[in-house]
């Protein structure tokens, strides 16, 4: 046996292939492949062939792209419906985020306090997020419904008339951010892990100095909450740009293309009218658009999100 050779390991003498083989480095992008096959082929590629296809005109039943140049870019800049979907999302989003970020957080405080069953409140506040976005949708529809949704017989109770909540432009996103509001849970259990990490003692002095509970929230829990607070705002914000599902299923864009959201007004330019080039053009104006904003959330988090350090 030679001396000092480590065990376990190929001498200088193993052939080149086979010290690859035994490797380390072989092992760890073996157990990746999965992951890094799955990323090329269904995220890397279509992002790379939707560039290129931004850039031709193709219709799906086309025997190939044809290239068009800018004309694609270039219609974005006058297109009505494209600027109508942008607004309708932009609009779905400014409203919903912030009440569903007030609710949440005010839930998450409520259920920190000693509250007799808290933890199945917190269950079944939780229970939404794990049901399907598909039948998520069609509980609500039925729930909107002008003669036996829920939310018309409760107005009945007050005298007020049924109202067409999803076949009336004026209430149509009222609707959907509604609806948006049955999705809180994941950010309420956040704030709960962040108001939960919060030390006692901070609350305790406050309270020898003669903080009420109001001053306590302002001064001392929402700026450490401020990392949590963040974090919710920026994925609820990218959530809310990519809605989908609900107007797809429920209102399909309308009434009078007052829900037609700019993911599904993508998926309607390629997959119903079969206009792949422009539809890559479109997705790729929202998807730097969505870039920018969150750029933007970043940059302004300096002024106002206070970490530990």
């Amino acid at each position: 046996m030679a001396v000092g050779t480590a065990v376990g390991r190929p001498s200088k003498q193993t052939p080149t292939w086979q010290r690859v083989l035994n490797s380390e480095w072989l092992a760890g992008y073996l157990f990746a492949a999965p992951f890094i096959i799955g990323f090329l082929v269904f995220f890397a590629f279509p992002m790379f062939y939707s560039a290129y296809l931004a850039f031709h005109k193709w219709h799906v039943l086309d025997p190939a792209p044809r290239f068009t140049g800018m004309t694609n870019i270039t219609r974005l800049f006058t297109d009505d419906f494209a600027s109508l979907s942008l607004y309708n999302s932009a609009y779905y989003t400014i409203i919903a985020v912030p009440l569903q970020l007030i609710i949440s957080f005010s839930l998450a405080l409520a259920l920190t306090q000693k509250v007799l069953l808290r933890n199945l409140y917190r269950a079944v506040f939780y229970l939404p997020i794990i049901v399907p976005l598909v039948a998520w949708a069609v509980v609500w529809q039925r729930m909107f419904h002008i003669d036996y949704g829920i939310f018309n017989v409760i107005l009945s109770w007050f005298g007020v008339t049924p109202r067409a909540w999803l076949s009336t432009t004026e209430l149509a996103k009222p609707a959907m951010i509604i609806m948006s509001l049955w999705y809180i849970g994941r950010q309420m259990v956040i704030f709960i892990a962040g108001l939960t990490s919060i030390p006692p003692a901070l609350m305790e002095a406050a309270s020898i100095d003669g903080a009420n509970g109001f001053r306590r929230i302002i001064r001392i829990i929402v700026p450490l909450m401020t990392p949590y607070i963040f974090y919710n705002m920026v994925i609820a914000i990218v959530n809310s740009f990519q809605s989908f599902v609900p107007a797809a299923i429920m209102t399909e864009g309308g009434p009078e293309n007052s829900t037609l959201f700019a993911v599904y007004y993508i998926w309607r330019t390629g997959f119903n009218f079969g206009k792949m080039g422009y539809a890559s053009a479109l997705a790729w104006e929202f998807f730097i658009i969505v870039v920018a904003f969150t750029l933007v959330q970043f940059y302004a988090s300096r002024r106002w999100v206070y970490y530990e350090n």
